[in-house]
């Protein structure tokens, strides 16, 4: 388990990054844990989240809705 300080975190955000790939890095603040870095996969297997963004863009559970405009005769 890796662990920074927020001083260390905000002073190397991209070796808390590259750590996070590996494990997910614990940042404390006045010597307590306050937040968790991990990569995306780590995330969406500890949360059950299987779908991509993509995925949740698309808004499958939505019923299509017919958009054609109504005709309007002068």
């Amino acid at each position: 388990m890796k662990v920074v300080t927020s001083r260390e975190f905000n002073q190397d955000v991209s070796q808390a990054k590259r750590a996070a790939r590996i494990e997910p890095v614990f940042i404390t603040d006045r010597g307590r844990p306050t937040h968790v870095l991990m990569s995306v996969e780590t995330y969406r297997r500890l949360s059950g989240q299987s779908e991509t963004i993509v995925d949740l863009l698309a808004m499958p559970a939505l019923p299509a809705v017919d958009l054609a405009p109504e005709r309007w005769d002068r």
